[in-house]
């Protein structure tokens, strides 16, 4: 039987990658050490998700390991010789990281570091799939030419029709120290399948949603924008009169590119992963959609600052993704994503 190993095991991506993978007959172990409550708090605690994997995959595998410590990465990786890694683990928070940039660098980059020697070790012929990020590009995008529509920014230049292209520079831009974590990881992912001649891959995501998000102020939009609807709470929205795009991808279809790669692996692949530009909407947009499903107005506050590095419009340009695996496509559009999000927080509201 295949094994996997998953880091972050009980975050979104991660809990979803265990799932799919187990439907698939593999033997799952995961690595996660709720680190998400230690840099969100109890909001964005997972154990819940940790429970329910328990429950749901036969002979679920959880490994309580920080994959700062590098001795236990290497040793259980040697014990596991795991037939492919995912690795999704990760400090997420652009504006967090500012705080904690020592945690930031540690978990994002020296984790990775980490995670790829123990692979190189152990299995380097066991496909290596990375959660990267977006924010690799850091601002870049916002020097594109945009059109200002009456809900959201769109860009101007038709060079970027499809979206953002993994050609597109990373470099002499700000980024924030979460992006430039994520650089140093992403680099080094694509430089172990490039010089050692492994099976690489670096996914740099766009938002990546769905119901099991255990969305907070910092990191997860459209779970947090959501859970505020229902509770009333008030959302706030920084800068760019709300009219900021993200391209949004449900984790089931990230889990089954995953798992496509896994098949037919490359060595040093780089894929912007993101819903593309039909499953694009700006922050106006999500309230309007959020508000068709709960029949509740969004509350909210307005700040002039927007976030540092923040994108204005971002969504992902899909062509290589499909040349390189034509078989994967997107499955759940974002309407559909939005209303999966809210029966998701509503059912935990009702949990005891």
């Amino acid at each position: 039987m295949n094994t996997l190993l998953v880091t972050g095991s009980s975050g979104l991506i991660g809990s979803e990658v265990c799932i799919h993978f187990s439907r698939l007959g593999y033997r799952v172990h995961g690595i996660d050490n709720n680190q998400r409550a230690v840099f969100f708090g109890p909001q964005g605690d997972t154990r819940w998700n940790q429970q329910r994997l328990a429950k749901e995959i036969p002979g679920f595998q959880h490994h309580e390991l920080d994959i700062r410590d590098r001795a236990g990465v290497l040793e259980l990786v040697r014990q596991l010789r795991p037939s492919a890694i995912v690795h999704t683990a990760a400090q997420p928070s652009h504006d967090r990281a500012a705080a904690i940039p020592f945690d930031d660098f540690d978990t994002n980059a020296v984790g990775t570091m980490n995670l790829l020697e123990a692979a190189r070790q152990a299995c380097p012929e066991s496909p290596f799939v990375h959660m990267s990020t977006n924010k690799v590009y850091g601002d870049a995008p916002n020097g594109i030419p945009l059109t200002e529509l009456p809900t959201r920014w769109e860009y101007g230049d038709p060079a970027y029709e499809h979206g953002i292209a993994e050609s597109f520079t990373i470099d002499q831009s700000k980024h924030s120290l979460f992006g430039a974590s994520k650089v140093a990881a992403d680099v080094m992912v694509q430089e172990y399948g490039r010089y050692f001649q492994m099976p690489t891959c670096c996914l740099r995501g766009g938002c990546l949603t769905g119901p099991n998000h255990s969305g907070v102020e910092l990191h997860g939009f459209l779970s947090y924008l959501v859970k505020c609807n229902l509770t009333g709470r008030e959302y706030t929205v920084y800068g760019y009169k709300g009219k900021q795009v993200r391209d949004n991808i449900h984790s089931e279809d990230v889990a089954r590119f995953m798992a496509r790669f896994c098949e037919n692996p490359r060595a040093g692949a780089v894929y912007n992963l993101g819903g593309g530009k039909q499953n694009s909407c700006s922050i106006l947009e999500a309230f309007e959609i959020a508000e068709s499903f709960t029949g509740k107005k969004q509350r909210y506050v307005y700040s002039e600052e927007n976030r540092a590095g923040d994108h204005i419009c971002y969504y992902s340009d899909l062509r290589k993704m499909k040349a390189d695996y034509p078989g994967w496509e997107i499955t759940i559009g974002l309407q559909e994503t939005i209303g999966q999000i809210v029966e998701a927080w509503k059912a935990r509201a009702q949990e005891p």
